[in-house]
């Protein structure tokens, strides 16, 4: 069910302020919209029911603003590993992610196994063709998720704007494993399901740090 926040943001300036704070909003898993009114300084989040308020407080600090009658600094800079609904959150971001970048990696592995089997390609080479074309999916995979929040230009600027780290972290994990498993470039029907876990768990972790501590999700 949707729910609506309001917040009182203070330091914005200009048209582009408020066009800042908007993009940090909205570039946050779960929420829908947000409607920035310059003068008085309020912003109105529509968020589908999942989105903490530290995390919408810590976008807007983020994004170099405060939000009015909070310590927005501090709740930026005040950390923890124990706020189950940032690791829920997290967890639906890295789930997207993980599977973005699945479509493309596991779709090269396929290509070179079964379409390209006489290529030459060594497994190295296979593997780092599998993450490029992963994180490329992903960025695609999110830009058609946040087209339905936001102007398609804007939903590539965030897209592009996702966390590499996490990205190549999970691309790392999913190969490494497939490597150590399998010899090789290869899928398998038993190497899929431990490929995704390692892909989940590898990020996740940072994701929930980098929502938490900053408001910025990883997709």
């Amino acid at each position: 069910m949707a729910e609506v926040v309001e917040l009182g943001v203070t330091g914005m300036t200009c048209d582009g302020c408020a066009s800042h704070v908007a993009q940090a909003l909205q570039s946050v898993a779960g929420v829908e919209s947000a409607e920035v009114e310059l003068d008085p300084g309020l912003v109105e989040i529509t968020h589908d029911g999942s989105v903490a308020r530290a995390v919408l407080v810590a976008a807007v600090a983020g994004a170099g603003y405060n939000v009015a009658g909070e310590d927005a600094a501090a709740e930026s800079d005040s950390f923890d590993w124990s706020d189950g609904g940032v690791w829920r959150q997290s967890a639906n971001n890295t789930k997207w992610c993980l599977i973005g970048c699945s479509i493309g990696d596991f779709g090269t592995i396929a290509a070179f196994q079964f379409v390209f089997p006489e290529s030459g390609w060594s497994p190295m080479m296979i593997m780092a063709l599998a993450m490029f074309n992963g994180i490329m999916t992903s960025i695609a995979l999110e830009t058609v998720i946040l087209s339905a929040q936001m102007a398609l230009n804007d939903a590539f600027r965030v897209a592009i704007g996702m966390s590499l780290i996490s990205m190549l972290s999970m691309e790392a994990a999913m190969n490494v494993v497939d490597l150590v498993l399998t010899g090789g470039a290869k899928l398998t029907w038993w190497v899929i399901v431990p490929m995704l876990v390692a892909g989940f768990l590898t990020p996740w972790p940072y994701n929930y740090w980098r929502l938490k501590k900053f408001g910025q999700a990883c997709h």
